[in-house]
């Protein structure tokens, strides 16, 4: 509310709650002396747009007239040239507007503050911009992107989600709209090309395009292209199973020009060529060495071809995104590129310089650059994650600035080892935020891209990953801890935003513990800790909670509703309760108990439901969606996904078999039993059954040092926050920096220490992010988190449990209280949670819940 006062008006936070938080929200539904009326029943202003404007700028201009309309019922009317009138909306870039010239040229508007700034925008009223007219709101850019950024935050601020018609979500209607009358905003990208990655598209998103689209063509991008402007994104890498963006249809380049969307290629598809074309017309293996004519020739046209704005991914990987041959020489992936270079520059006429270009260092092409291979400085170092979200190096700080500079490639879906993960959205965005922040403090700027899968169900991560990368600076911790609410205010208005934030957050939050594709019946124990229940009582309370929002929700909102939070949290409540059956009915058929079969039939009626919701998705907005939610996601047996969903193994037992005398269920006041307030201080854990279990935010006391400090970052965590150290980029040197956890137990002798961290890799390419780690006075020891990260069954462990876990070994000198002393030797670790085991830690997936704790 803090905005709201400072400007002097109230309005309902539903049609100002920006993720992109701009300098100032100025769209008011309330008349008053400090607004200006530019639609009300009285009549709309007319939209003003030169005729020789860019494409896209008339493009946004016409959305912005459907916008209104959509808003308020009135729809403005949009003319070339100025016409007498009370109130006028001018639109125009710097570079093509007669309209803004003359306005710039009668010091009517002033725009040094945006002129030669990478897609800055500037909003602002204007009195007497023309003869005859009193006011106009002016919209202008550097670029044609940046008109298009200020038309869509006009849009946004009056009601229109970026998502409306990607997931349905209803304008916010009002009667009128007012803006502002001394508005003036600037504002502009941080992160120069940000964007999405449409991949691992088949089978949902093939089937759907088909049925809606006729395929991957224009009509199908348009759509695309219209959302990755309304969400302050610029560019994209088209979609590549089987699908070739400049050869499918011939439409699409025109329509990625109109729309300004800048084009690029997938890290293994060269100079502009979709990997599929070498299929369809490329003779001979691929590879340079036997065939470098027909490749280069291959390569060349493509370039020939692409005329649109792009940036083009050089360097070569082995046939179908394999890796390179092991013979293949440093030596020779450079002449590759010497010789791509050298084709970019025939084919532009000019240095190969002023062509944007990047080179992914995917998978071992990083193990090539750390062995020494070099591109030329303007070339971006597309840096990469594990394809799990964990970025896997990163510039040092003081590393020699490069003119290409840094960017990174990271995934929301992934299809490759361990497991498939593409059927819904698994991503906590305090992990996205908290190693795009890595990225970006260690000057990782140019290109941020991400790996959307097929866009649905990923809009909520999409959201925040374009949002951070317009202002990373501005997405900091505390605007991480409202960002859910905020981004659920803008789908379904200010009434239950706080709530469906909370669930968008607790059901990414869940699906992080493992991903769904990953689960089955031996994932969490239902012998120990009551974990299998724990689990299934979190997602049944959040159903429980998602449907009462349901019910209460206008009809409007209810297509919407169910996309982007109802079914999400229906489906994988769902999957948990059958795989918690299918675990009750083996441990009960293992003991002959006839309670097995109730289970049985429990695991196949949820199964089934699983089916019902995948009916129910397809059949919503009267079969928009169909196709959409066609992945599998039952029944995996190695990484690549099952052809058909398949009902995991159940047993039935005799009927005459006795009933159970030890039920493992477990009870909500269980449940409840270890729940502290987060981030309570000064707390004291007590031994419980031969272990004490503290969540890493709930420590006892935390000592700043002088150079660094701890700070916690929300829901980071399997069960809750982490902490860990800031600036990101200065290793700790103060050896006062600690963090001191006490407890209290009953016996001495020797214990072991388990730390949960969070999955970070070495991303310094250093000996390992490292940590020390003491109890009371004894020598701390210091412990390196990860380095075994090219171990691949270690790090596959680590991605598939979404966790580190490493183990010290210690001594108690007598029974009663003790102190923790924990620090960091390297930036960038986060700790999530610390079990200390005096022998009677269970074998479980998350480990022992949080031990009892009391303030002192």
């Amino acid at each position: 509310m803090n905005c709201l006062l400072k400007y002097g008006f109230i309005f309902l936070i539903q049609l100002f709650c920006s993720g992109n938080l701009p300098a100032q929200q100025f769209v008011s539904d309330k008349p008053g002396a400090d607004f200006v009326d530019i639609c009300s029943k009285a009549g709309a202003a007319t939209i003003y747009v030169d005729d020789n404007d860019f494409a896209v700028v008339k493009k946004a201009s016409v959305l912005l007239q459907q916008d209104i309309e959509s808003v308020t019922g009135i729809r403005p009317d949009i003319k070339g040239n100025i016409l007498p009138a009370k109130t006028g909306i001018i639109i125009g870039s710097i570079e093509r507007s007669s309209l803004i010239r003359q306005l710039v040229q009668r010091k009517k508007i002033d725009v040094a503050n945006i002129k030669g700034h990478w897609e800055a925008y500037q909003v602002q009223m204007v009195q007497h911009p023309f003869a005859g007219m009193q006011q106009a709101l002016v919209i202008t850019g550097n670029n044609r992107r940046g008109v298009a950024y200020g038309i869509f935050e006009l849009s946004k601020q009056i009601g229109v989600s970026p998502w409306y018609w990607w997931a349905d979500v209803p304008a916010k209607k009002r009667e009128a709209i007012y803006i502002k009358k001394n508005l003036f905003i600037s504002d502009e990208p941080k992160v120069k090309y940000r964007g999405i990655f449409i991949n691992d598209e088949a089978p949902a998103l093939s089937g759907w395009t088909k049925e809606k689209f006729g395929g991957f063509n224009h009509l199908f991008y348009e759509k695309v292209f219209e959302l990755i402007l309304r969400l302050k994104g610029n560019y994209l890498w088209p979609a590549m199973w089987g699908n070739a963006f400049y050869d499918d249809d011939l439409l699409n380049i025109k329509a990625a020009d109109d729309y300004g969307v800048v084009i690029g290629t997938s890290h293994h598809e060269p100079l502009m060529r979709a990997h599929v074309e070498w299929k369809r017309y490329g003779t001979g293996p691929w590879n340079y060495d036997s065939n470098e004519v027909k490749l280069k020739k291959f390569w060349e046209e493509g370039m020939h071809r692409a005329t649109n704005e792009k940036i083009v991914s050089i360097g070569m990987r082995g046939d179908g995104d394999e890796p390179m041959t092991r013979e293949t020489a440093t030596a020779l992936l450079e002449r590759i590129v010497a010789d791509q270079r050298k084709i970019i520059t025939d084919v532009t006429h000019k240095p190969a310089s002023e062509t944007p270009q990047s080179w992914a260092l995917y998978k071992e092409v990083q193990d090539y650059y750390d062995k020494g291979m070099r591109v030329p400085d303007d070339v971006t170092l597309l840096l990469c994650d594990d394809n799990w979200g964990n970025i896997r190096r990163l510039p040092k700080p003081g590393d020699k600035p490069r003119k290409g500079g840094y960017g990174i490639y990271y995934h929301f879906d992934y299809v490759g080892d361990p497991r498939n993960y593409k059927w819904l959205n698994t991503n906590n965005i305090s992990r996205t935020w908290e190693q795009m922040n890595l990225a970006w403090e260690y000057n990782a700027r140019q290109i941020w891209i991400v790996n959307v899968g097929d866009i649905k169900p990923m809009e909520y991560p999409i959201s925040f990953f374009l949002d951070q990368a317009w202002d990373p600076e501005k997405m900091t911790i505390d605007k991480l801890t409202t960002y859910s609410e905020q981004w659920a205010a803008e789908q379904f208005g200010s009434t239950y935003a706080k709530d469906i934030g909370d669930i968008l957050t607790k059901y990414s939050s869940y699906n992080a513990r493992r991903k769904p594709e990953l689960l089955d019946a031996e994932t969490y124990s239902i012998e120990h800790y009551d974990e299998a229940d724990r689990v299934t009582h979190d997602w049944l309370m959040l159903l429980k909670k998602t449907e009462e929002i349901n019910s209460k929700l206008p009809a409007v909102c209810k297509d919407a509703y169910f996309q982007l939070v109802l079914h999400p949290v229906k489906a994988c409540a769902n999957l948990q309760q059958l795989y918690t059956a299918v675990a009750r009915n083996k441990y009960f058929a293992a003991r002959q108990n006839a309670i097995a079969n109730v289970y049985a039939d429990k695991a196949k009626a949820f199964y089934k439901n699983d089916s019902m919701l995948t009916i129910q998705y397809h059949a919503i907005a009267n079969g928009k969606w169909n196709h959409m939610m066609d992945q599998t996601h039952i029944g995996y047996t190695y990484w690549q996904q099952p052809p058909n969903n398949s009902i995991p193994a159940v047993t039935y037992v005799s009927t005459g078999a006795s009933l159970p005398q030890n039920s493992v269920s477990v009870s909500a006041s269980q449940v409840a039993k270890n729940t502290q307030p987060a981030n309570s201080k000064q707390n004291v854990f007590y031994e419980n059954d031969g272990y004490v279990s503290m969540l890493a935010g709930n420590y006892t006391k935390a000592i700043n040092g002088t150079d660094a400090q701890w700070k916690v970052i929300p829901g980071i965590g399997r069960e809750g926050d982490g902490i860990t150290t800031f600036p990101v980029t200065m290793a700790p040197k103060d050896r006062e920096l600690s963090l001191r956890f006490e407890f209290t137990c009953n016996d001495s002798g020797a214990v072991k220490i388990y730390a949960f961290f969070s999955p970070t890799l070495n991303f310094l390419n250093g000996g390992g992010l490292r940590y020390s780690i003491a109890i009371d006075d004894e020598q701390p020891q210091s412990i390196a988190i990860n380095k075994d990260d090219d171990d691949k069954p270690t790090w596959e462990k680590w991605v598939a449990n979404n966790i580190i876990i490493k183990t010290t070994e210690h001594h108690l000198l007598k029974p009663g209280k003790h102190t923790i002393h924990y620090s960091v030797l390297d930036p960038g670790i986060v700790l999530q949670k610390i079990v200390i085991d005096f022998g009677g830690v269970k074998q479980s997936y998350l480990g022992p819940p949080e031990t009892l704790m009391n303030g002192e």
